[in-house]
């Protein structure tokens, strides 16, 4: 059995998947940005073995687990290894497994404006969009391909405004775009040691 953090039926936790190769400062203001405006108790950070739709991380789980923790560094924001523990990379067979060992906690799926561009490549992202709430967080340069993807285009009529975000968790099936400040950070970029820089 997977170990997660502590959690109780009534909570609102924010998901935020991916390899975090590496994590960044990022990561952590989507996160801070997610507990304030959807009225989240929580957000877990889901260090994946693997991106499926992307090459071999750059560093070992661990490497990149004690990593996220130091850049996380908020009592509110967990980091966990759960897709290792469970034996999936894929965030729909994440989402049903949670959902089973944590009864009565609204998750929420929390992710940048880039992830929503390539969501339809994701496996079952209908399922997953069906199964939880999402919310997406702007990104410099990804806003007009995050919101004319066939992901978005095919949630347009699930997708409520920013005003009503705090309620989120509470809407299963429903899909919020969280607006700036944007802060341009990439783990690609980093790991390719290119420039980044804030809007």
């Amino acid at each position: 059995m997977a170990v997660l953090p502590a959690h109780r039926p009534g909570l609102a936790i924010g998901l935020l998947g991916g390899s975090f190769d590496p994590a960044h400062a990022g990561h952590r203001a989507l996160s801070l940005k997610a507990l304030r405006k959807l009225r989240l108790d929580r957000v877990w950070w889901l260090v994946s073995p693997g991106n499926p739709l992307k090459g071999k991380p750059s560093q070992s789980l661990a490497a990149r687990t004690g990593a996220a923790a130091r850049i996380a560094r908020h009592p509110r924001i967990d980091v966990t290894t759960v897709e290792a523990e469970i034996g999936t990379t894929y965030t729909a067979d994440t989402i049903r497994w949670l959902r089973r060992h944590a009864p009565g906690v609204r998750f929420v799926w929390l992710m940048g404006a880039d992830s929503l561009a390539g969501f339809h490549r994701w496996r079952d992202w209908r399922a997953i969009a069906a199964a939880v709430p999402i919310a997406v967080a702007d990104r410099p340069r990804d806003t007009r391909a995050a919101l004319t993807s066939p992901a978005a285009r095919r949630l347009r009529r699930r997708r409520i405004p920013e005003r009503a975000a705090s309620g989120l968790s509470r809407r299963p099936g429903r899909m919020v775009f969280l607006a700036g400040p944007r802060v341009d950070l990439s783990s690609t970029q980093l790991r390719r040691g290119l420039p980044q820089r804030s809007s």
